[in-house]
């Protein structure tokens, strides 16, 4: 494996969701390289075609386990952001880093070199380590006071 890998699980817009290790990402990146290793293949796929990349802690999950949307559980400060997306799933965490945006999400101009935003999620027990999360899949974002 060539630079930078970690275990992500992909989301397209289209439902279909892919597992295997991201290389080298950014959100800055056009395109998302991800290792499959149940095809044993590298394969290529255009950020645009993605809903969300999230970075996990482990392939399978636990199915039995109940993540905690409620803020205020997690040790890290931050933004409290509630993010609906065009398909009408929803996700709740922190914003990592800054606000991306200068007016509002939908006010702002899209910024050419960011293609989306990472959060953390509220659950620190959670599967998810982080998220990216694909600009142009939102249909909706709140910033809690």
């Amino acid at each position: 494996m060539k630079g930078l890998s970690e275990k992500a699980v992909l989301h397209f817009k289209n439902k279909q969701i892919l597992k295997g290790y991201v290389v080298d990402f950014s959100p800055s990146s056009q395109r998302v390289t991800l290792i499959d290793t149940n095809r044993d293949k590298t394969l290529e796929f255009n950020i645009a075609e993605m809903k969300a990349v999230f970075f996990v802690r482990d392939f399978e999950g636990n199915s039995g386990y109940r993540e905690k949307k409620m803020y205020g559980l997690r040790k890290t400060k931050g933004k409290k952001i509630f993010v609906r997306f065009k398909d009408r799933e929803s996700i709740t965490g922190y914003l990592e880093g800054g606000i991306p945006w200068d007016k509002g999400f939908f006010l702002s101009q899209p910024n050419d070199m960011q293609m989306g935003f990472f959060i953390l999620p509220t659950d620190e027990e959670s599967n998810n380590i982080k998220v990216f999360v694909v600009n142009s899949s939102v249909e909706d974002v709140t910033v809690m006071p």
